[in-house]
């Protein structure tokens, strides 16, 4: 089992859009291509309140591969993307990070 971390860094002012597009949208398109989420947060304190913390679980990198790679060519996907982003941008950059638990880890 692997976790994937992904922080949506946003454009200020435009976390609220973010949000939005996963609640109504992108939540249900993961399900569609059986994407599993382990949770979703925001910055109460910290360093910066326009971050967006994300956490997926894989069985492994080839099957991150063929899931998200069928997500991201979505053609539903890329007009909910488009949408939300009429306003403009929406993230200014996003993190990945694929974590591997150690042998301690409450989570594996």
């Amino acid at each position: 089992m692997i976790h994937e971390l992904r922080v949506f860094h946003c454009v200020p002012g435009r976390l609220p859009a973010l949000l939005k597009r996963f609640e109504n949208d992108t939540l249900r398109l993961f399900e569609k291509h059986g994407i599993k989420q382990l949770g979703f947060w925001t910055v109460a304190i910290g360093e910066s309140n326009n971050d967006l913390f994300l956490i997926l679980q894989w069985e492994s990198l080839a099957e991150r591969e063929l899931k998200f790679g069928a997500f991201a060519s979505d053609p539903e996907w890329l007009d909910v993307r488009r949408k939300s982003e009429a306003d403009g941008p929406v993230e200014g950059s996003i993190t990945n990070t694929i974590l591997v638990p150690t042998t301690f880890s409450a989570l594996r």
